[in-house]
């Protein structure tokens, strides 16, 4: 399943207030295909934590008081309330607005538990899947929620959504099979991770974008827009200042306020957000008090820059908090887009590995606060070490020459640096691969040996706050002869870049969740390497990441995932796809002592903001 993470200047970077750790159906009693069995929750690993009927989840407070304003920061700007479609700035928080059939749980890794729809039922070859919807689910206007919106919503984000038309490339249709039923049909069988990731749909209203807005304009679910949209979630759209601000407010109506997922959640009367352009404003912003909540991805800012009145006297906290990384793999990297001919060559590639100095920066701009990066799932149980062995190998070894013999006898390592004397000979290294790829070094330029075209490299950034940690790395590659530069554009000029693949390198965040599944494709598949707006930012393709995507997906059991997801990590490390970077091991959170979270957040999660609750609150 797919967890998102935004690139950080120096540190881990989160996620979003809330995010889902999700996972794949395992253990759970599946229905069969001649009788329909339904099940109120899903899950991957052990069986579902919560029993049908359960009063609440056990990390929210119950008695948590509702009300007080939240006011959050953004860096960037909007200009969509469209939430599915794949262009456009998308306004922050729209979450807040939309219910999905299912809702995670964060103290479990792969759990969902019925909020839309009351129960999920499939048959043994998982073929399909059915939802059954709450007789009482609502939208804002008081109309019931129905199937006949749900294949309204699936549709159109498949239609309109090349991310996913990618992510459902199996769900073959969405129908209407009952009353208050909606089944998915699958074009591929003992696909165990789709009926939980259809689960997770954004449900929308399909008579509202089929209808007029208040001038009388057809509304058009094609297009961006920045009408206020209606959805069946606990909060709604009250004002906005297009690409500057937006106000949620709770719905004091909102039909689902008592279900057991959500007692303890929804507790802020409202949420602001507001947009700055300027990572270093949108700081003092936090400084003076206009914002209440603060993550903070900058290793050394955490380190000098928390000393201001605030702080000293107890008006703002600091906490450090493991939870959210314990089941997130993290690959933070620089990527070359191999869609250009410069990066196709391994050599190539590993030789800009061989010209970043972690360590340096590390020392100079993080205070050693930073791990560096070695494997795509870094920092859990499923990143590969050492050399392949068991049924690892195995599966390696069934891929005969498709794989790079490397992987069997070389562990995957990160150049070392540091120091005058390892910096040079990574630097010797560097050049010496260049030059085996048909790179030559002139007057202190690199240059192509048989055209004479220098070697330029644009990295292109989304923000001033990243220019930091790469600016050092560029002086690095200038000292070999790359004709190296970074470009800082604005947000939407980056989507719109970035969705085209026009660009030489960026800096990316994968986060990867305990349970790999249909998201790999999206990433590294031959199948997204020329779709728009896929994911797969560095343009892989090779028949046997291909082979191993799909052994992830279709693996019965856990031994065997996590066998698969090691030999995909090894292999994507051999190639030298991009240049690994660095994370922390905590998230830095900074907020004002009127916010409060319960004593024991969920183990998995920060809970924001959906169980914390202002202590101003009436």
């Amino acid at each position: 399943m797919t967890i998102r993470i935004a690139a950080s200047m120096l540190a881990a970077s989160v996620l979003a207030p809330a995010f889902a750790l999700a996972g794949v159906i395992g253990t759970a009693t599946l229905a069969s295909a001649e009788e329909q069995v339904w099940q109120h929750a899903t899950a991957m690993i052990d069986e579902p934590k919560y029993e049908e009927g359960f009063a609440r989840f056990d990390y929210v407070n119950p008695d948590a008081p509702k009300g007080g304003t939240l006011k959050l920061a953004e860096e960037g700007t909007f200009d969509s309330f469209n939430p599915i479609l794949s262009k456009g700035e998308l306004a922050a928080g729209l979450g807040l607005v939309f219910d999905t059939l299912m809702k995670s749980s964060e103290d479990e890794v792969s759990s969902s538990y019925g909020l839309l729809a009351e129960g999920i039922a499939f048959p043994d070859d998982i073929s399909k899947v059915t939802f059954r919807l709450h007789a009482e689910a609502k939208w804002a206007d008081g109309m019931p929620v129905t199937a006949e919106d749900v294949v309204f919503s699936f549709d159109k984000a498949k239609e309109l959504n090349p991310l996913q038309a990618n992510y459902y490339a199996h769900v073959v249709s969405a129908e209407k099979t009952a009353e208050r039923e909606v089944t998915f049909l699958f074009d591929e069988n003992n696909n165990r991770e789709l009926p939980q990731i259809l689960g997770q749909i954004l449900v929308l209203p399909k008579h509202w974008w089929e209808g007029t807005d208040a001038a009388g304009n057809a509304r058009d679910i094609a297009r961006t827009t920045l009408e206020p949209v209606m959805g069946s979630g606990p909060y709604r759209i009250a004002a906005f200042k297009a690409g500057s601000t937006i106000r949620y407010e709770l719905r004091e109506d909102y039909w689902g306020k008592d279900l057991n997922v959500n007692v303890g959640h929804n507790n802020f009367g409202a949420i602001e957000y507001v947009y700055f352009t300027d990572a270093n404003v949108e700081f003092e912003a936090f400084r003076a008090g206009t914002v209440d909540f603060r993550q903070e991805n900058s290793a050394s800012k955490w380190a000098t820059a928390y000393d201001f009145p605030a702080v000293e006297s107890g008006d703002v906290i600091l906490e450090e908090i493991e939870n959210p990384l314990r089941a997130v793999g993290i690959m933070q990297a620089m990527v070359p887009n191999m869609r250009r001919d410069k990066f196709k060559d391994a050599r190539v590639r590993r030789a800009l590995n061989f010209a970043f100095d972690f360590e340096d920066l590390n020392h100079n701009l993080a205070f050693d606060a930073l791990a560096r990066v070695d494997s795509y799932f870094w920092g859990t149980e499923l990143a590969s070490s050492g050399l392949p062995e068991g049924r690892e190998k195995e599966i390696l070894e069934s891929l005969g020459d498709k794989v790079p013999a490397e992987v069997f006898t070389t562990p995957f390592t990160n150049p070392v640096g540091g120091d005058p004397t390892r910096t040079r000979a990574n630097l010797r290294q560097a050049l010496t691969l260049l030059q085996e790829a048909g790179y030559a070094l002139r007057d202190g330029t690199l240059v192509d040996a048989a055209t004479g075209e220098p070697f330029e490299i644009e990295i292109l950034l989304s923000s001033p706050s990243l220019e930091r940690s790469v600016l050092p790395y560029v002086a690095s590659l200038r000292k070999i002869g790359f004709d190296a530069r970074i470009r800082t554009v604005d947000a939407s000029q980056y989507t719109n870049r970035v969705r085209s693949f026009d660009y030489d390198m960026i800096w990316n965040v994968w986060g990867q969740s305990l349970n790999p599944g249909n998201e790999q494709a999206g990433y590294w598949g031959s199948a997204s390497v020329n779709r728009e707006g896929s994911r797969n930012y560095a343009g892989i393709s090779d028949p046997a990441v291909d082979e191993l995507i799909r052994m992830v997906i279709f693996a019965q059991d856990r031994a065997e995932k996590t066998a698969a997801v090691k030999a995909l990590d090894r292999v994507l490390l051999a190639h030298h796809y991009v240049v690994p970077l660095f994370y922390s091991d905590a998230v830095k959170v900074a907020y004002r002592k009127s916010l409060a979270h319960p004593e024991e957040l969920p183990y998995y999660g920060l809970g924001f903001p959906s169980v914390w609750w202002s202590s101003e609150a009436n």
